[in-house]
């Protein structure tokens, strides 16, 4: 069975991207395995000294489930079966890990539209995953 993994970070963009798997289902006579992925930034800091973890988990757990708001109800309404993960860490390494552990064929992506100049001086998740990843990756526009 084809795995996909869908990093998503609730913006109009990641939408277009979970749109685009939607419409995919249609080429494939087994419906792929979908896991949608939002990575939470690490908390910045001395936080861990002020608030006990559990706080600080429920909190990563909360805005997990607001940035994969949109994605889950999208899925949810064309009746794709999907998982989800919420995680903490670099976006990068944790795209890249989940799709090595979930041995997943295929990382879909959506571009953020910064703008080429922006991209050089800052980096972009999407020009480093796939630079970093050896699964194959569709980016979505």
């Amino acid at each position: 069975m084809l795995k996909f993994l869908l990093p998503v970070d609730g913006s109009d963009n990641a939408g277009k991207a979970v749109g685009k798997v939607i419409e995919m289902m249609s080429w494939y006579k087994t419906e792929p395995e979908i896991h949608l992925l939002n990575v939470q930034p690490s908390l910045d800091g001395n936080v861990s000294l002020f608030i006990n973890q559990n706080d600080i988990k429920q909190y990563h757990q909360e805005e997990g489930l607001k940035c994969l708001q949109k994605a889950r109800l999208m899925l949810d309404q064309s009746s794709v079966k999907y998982h989800y993960h919420i995680t903490i860490g670099d976006p990068v390494d944790r795209i890249e890990q989940f799709a090595t552990e979930l041995h997943c064929d295929l990382i879909v992506i959506s571009a953020r539209g910064h703008g080429v100049i922006k991209n050089i001086l800052l980096g972009s998740v999407v020009n480093k995953v796939m630079q970093l990843t050896s699964k194959p990756v569709l980016l979505i526009k």
